[in-house]
């Protein structure tokens, strides 16, 4: 086995010094010296002190590695540097390893895209957003995470982002924020605490503080958090087509419910563009949003920006606690990977507490890990802390393509007041077809 100078390793950790190229390649001789002033009995730590604190299995990799490790990884133009500098610690803890890790930009949104078109020339190590991970899946380009090096990802993740990381109880990936979700910002000179407990007393208090309660209700994103409230759902199949039960019982007073808050007129239907501008005009006290709209609300009411979880909503006179859909980045590794095991270490590392509480302090991303998340910084963050609040109703997005349109045409009608008179329970039968449609094959 190789031995190498812990000085050198020392001197690497220490000054942080850029790595030679973008492969981020550390190569230090094997017969290198570094005089520092010590014996050269004291210049070499054995590899079994060096890490002693690894656990056995990462110890016999470690020993059972020879050869130069080449990995691929992905992740979003915007944590290009926060990345190389988390590779670059990686390279470090491992000193007696010869890596080549080269860093490259794809955005989570899009790398399902670009891996399906070439599964063999892919990133080895990618970033992704859940809900792409069945259609990963189908495609055979994620490998299943079957075993761990450093650490239990499903004991220290919170069970919504392991969940999002699954294909029934196997997982697939590994998470690394939990910060995709909504939940209730609100002005608390307008709302007590109390009133956001519930839709009807917030929309109470908003009509005699002549304030509006803005959600996009023509949106399927927003609109599932309804019908979920009464335990109906709606799910993705192997095949791409949804399975969805809004048309059982249940179904029209979901609709019903829905209609009764709009004709309130203190519920009002807007997207997220027309949010921000009238946050902006001082019209509104309430809104059903995200992570993104945090800093717009905090504009908007000052010391008064305040968020929760979402209220409940009477359902045929019975309260019911709002759902909401969730999601959380994940990283992946590419089943074609020459070296599965080392881009395990790696997806650990990207993921792990320390580094899931750096991106949170550099990029505001919410952590998925639970030391992470409970830690003070994050616990501070108003919309961090309700999103985790948000986390016992929230549900991974698992929906087909044919889901979207469907119930963004049912929240239009709803939030327009059904001015057709349309009978629900058929309404909610047309929608239901539409959005369990068989897929079209090419």
């Amino acid at each position: 086995m190789k031995k190498k100078t812990i000085a050198a390793a020392l001197i690497c950790m220490m000054t942080g010094i850029m790595l030679q190229g973008c492969g981020n390649t550390v190569e230090i001789a094997d017969d290198a010296v570094i005089d520092h002033g010590l014996d050269e009995e004291e210049e070499e730590t054995p590899e079994d002190e060096l890490y002693a604190d690894a656990p056995q299995v990462l110890r016999d990799l470690i020993e059972e590695t020879n050869n130069e490790v080449v990995l691929t990884v992905w992740a979003s133009a915007e944590d290009q540097d926060l990345t190389q500098s988390m590779i670059n610690r990686f390279i470090a803890t491992y000193p007696t390893v010869k890596f080549d890790i080269t860093l490259g930009s794809e955005a989570e949104s899009t790398a399902k895209e670009t891996i399906l078109a070439d599964p063999e020339g892919s990133a080895d190590v990618f970033t992704f957003v859940d809900d792409q991970l069945p259609e990963l899946l189908q495609a055979n380009a994620l490998m299943e995470v079957d075993s761990f090096y450093t650490y239990d990802v499903k004991e220290k993740n919170v069970e919504a982002s392991v969940k999002a990381a699954c294909d029934g109880d196997k997982l697939y990936a590994y998470p690394m924020t939990a910060d995709n979700g909504y939940f209730l910002f609100y002005d608390k000179s307008v709302f007590s605490a109390s009133d956001v407990t519930s839709m009807e007393k917030l929309l109470e208090k908003a009509d005699e503080k002549n304030k509006k309660v803005a959600m996009d209700l023509a949106n399927g994103w927003y609109l599932y958090s309804f019908f979920r409230a009464e335990g109906l759902e709606v799910s993705r199949k192997e095949d791409g087509s949804n399975t969805c039960n809004w048309n059982k019982a249940g179904g029209t007073d979901v609709a019903q419910a829905i209609l009764d808050l709009v004709a309130t007129g203190n519920l009002v239907n807007m997207d997220d563009a027309t949010q921000a501008a009238q946050l902006a005009e001082g019209k509104i006290g309430a809104i059903v949003n995200g992570t993104w709209r945090a800093a717009d609300c905090q504009e908007a009411w000052g010391e008064n920006y305040a968020a929760t979880k979402l209220p409940t909503v009477k359902i045929n006179g019975k309260d019911k606690q709002m759902a909401s859909f969730c999601g959380s980045k994940l990283i992946g590794i590419n089943p074609h990977t020459e070296y599965k095991e080392w881009a395990k270490v790696l997806a650990e590392f990207l993921t792990n507490e320390e580094n899931q509480i750096q991106r949170f302090e550099a990029r505001g991303l919410g952590p998925s890990n639970i030391v992470a998340q409970s830690s003070d910084a994050v616990k501070a963050d108003v919309a961090i802390a309700a999103l985790a609040e948000q986390a016992a109703n929230a549900y991974p997005q698992r929906v087909g393509a044919n889901y979207w349109s469907p119930a963004e045409n049912l929240g239009a009608v709803l939030a327009g007041g059904n001015k057709k008179k349309k009978d629900l329970q058929k309404l909610l039968d047309e929608t239901v077809d539409e959005i369990m449609a068989p897929i079209e094959k090419e």
